[in-house]
């Protein structure tokens, strides 16, 4: 029977000619079939991948050398555009829509001779945190199927963590791909905000959207990091400095890192006092190794959430308004209605709860009466945690955070209450805010058997000694259940 423990474990059983492309992704299109339930992705390319892998086991066979993640078989969000396969952001807004080119990241994975087995579910316009928001429905949990994977990328997190696909991707724009990976036990990275292309990832907001990237381990996530990022022409806001060998990932001898942590987000009122505790243990462990590990005091932290979701509703406001039922997409039946009715019934039928209430924050924030008491105050707030951020990485190399101050709760828990929900994002969304890379690494096991994680930042294109970190940690650091 297929097992996957690495891409490195499985190339190497591609070359002894113990394991097939073909062999692999026949077992994953089983898997997907047989966790239907688990509702984790909305679209599946059987038919398409399994010919990839025939394709790539011939190429393998005659010798022709191959790519860098030849025969990894790969899901993606359903915000991340793949040529002439269906696109939708989960929402009905976009039923049936087809998209017409593939991301960067996509072309690259495909270049480097990756198998795409279908697009997964999230929450729609990657608008939540529980993938409860969705058109096509919740997805669950599958260490507990009563809780919630998290979201927005809750369907490619669950994806690796049932054992769907050997690697996923997603989109982060405030922890959607950390506060899943944290819920399901795996690793989720968002890296700096420029240095994965955006082109054909469907912008909820522009200024904070990043693809991130799922795997079962620190290597895995390195790889594919090393395929898709680096300079694209058709991303304005790409980063020039060259690519890492992000996958070269060996503990260098002797280093000794500077980490930081901040007593205010481990005391904080609002975290599950387990959570708070084992993280101080690993610091304790890091300190007792030799490491400099040091309080920081941070007094912005009750800002971070506030000022996150003033900009990102704003920016979601101007986003989402070429989704008018003109061009393509969902389209009113009614008839006998002027322009500006059309458009409102359009976008009031097409667009889900979640979504309609972001746009309605984002256009009150940007209104004329209000735009200064809102919008340009969370812009200066912006402003001085880029600042603080930027002093702090002076003297330390990484930030230690929670990254939920709970593990994965309950389906419908707090549904009806946004509010509740929005604060349960205050560790994440400061490294969209201020562009840094962020990390959530599975160490721990609750007393309620859950995975929880523990989130490393770094300073602005640190990805490789974030990644070299978080493998340490992976491999000397993480606790049994």
């Amino acid at each position: 029977m297929f097992s996957f423990s690495s891409i490195e474990q499985y190339h190497a059983r591609l070359k002894e000619g113990t394991v097939t492309c073909e062999q692999a992704t026949e077992h994953y299109l089983q898997q997907i079939q047989a966790k239907q339930h688990l509702n984790a992705f909305v679209h599946v390319y059987a038919r398409e991948a399994l010919q990839k892998a025939t394709e790539l086991d011939q190429k393998r066979n005659a010798g022709v050398s191959t790519g860098k993640l030849h025969g990894v078989v790969i899901a993606l969000k359903d915000v991340i555009a793949y040529k002439d396969h269906p696109l939708s952001a989960s929402s009905n807004i976009l039923k049936d829509f087809v998209s017409v080119y593939s991301a960067t990241a996509v072309d690259r994975l495909l270049a480097e001779e990756a198998i795409i087995i279908g697009n997964c579910n999230c929450d729609e316009f990657a608008m939540g945190s529980t993938n409860e928001n969705s058109a096509y429905g919740k997805v669950l949990n599958a260490a507990d199927e009563s809780r919630v994977p998290g979201g927005s990328s809750g369907g490619s997190a669950v994806a690796v963590q049932a054992g769907l696909c050997m690697v996923s991707l997603g989109s982060d724009t405030g922890g959607s791909v950390r506060q899943p990976a944290d819920f399901c036990g795996i690793t989720g990275l968002k890296p700096t905000y420029g240095r994965i292309s955006r082109y054909g990832l469907i912008a909820y907001a522009s200024s904070f959207d990043q693809v991130g990237i799922f795997g079962k381990n620190v290597t895995d996530v390195a790889k594919v990091l090393e395929v898709i990022a680096g300079q694209d022409e058709y991303d304005s806001t790409i980063s020039s400095k060259p690519v890492q060998p992000y996958s070269q990932l060996a503990a260098i001898p002797g280093k000794k890192y500077r980490i930081a942590y901040f007593d205010e987000a481990l005391e904080h009122p609002g975290n599950d006092p387990e959570i708070g505790s084992a993280i101080k243990k690993i610091l304790e462990k890091l300190g007792s190794d030799g490491h400099d590990v040091k309080p920081v005091k941070f007094d912005l932290l009750d800002y971070v959430v506030p000022a996150y979701y003033v900009l990102t509703t704003a920016e979601a406001s101007s986003n989402l308004s070429r989704y008018d039922g003109v061009k393509y997409g969902h389209r009113t039946i009614e008839k006998g209605i002027d322009l500006t009715e059309f458009y409102k019934l359009s976008r009031s039928e097409g667009f889900g709860k979640e979504v309609k209430r972001r746009i309605m924050l984002g256009t009150f924030v940007l209104s004329a009466g209000y735009y200064d008491a809102y919008f340009t105050r969370a812009q200066k707030v912006r402003n001085l945690l880029t600042k603080k951020i930027a002093l702090i990485f002076k003297e330390f190399d990484f930030i230690v955070l929670p990254t939920s101050p709970t593990t994965a709760f309950k389906a419908g828990e707090k549904t009806n209450d946004p509010i509740a929900m929005y604060l349960a994002d205050i560790y994440t969304v400061m490294a969209n805010l201020v562009g840094i890379p962020a990390i959530s690494i599975p160490l721990f096991t609750h007393s309620n058997g859950m995975p929880f994680g523990l989130q490393l930042m770094a300073g602005k294109f640190n990805e490789l000694p974030l990644l070299r970190l978080s493998n340490e940690l992976m491999q000397g650091y993480r606790t049994q259940p």
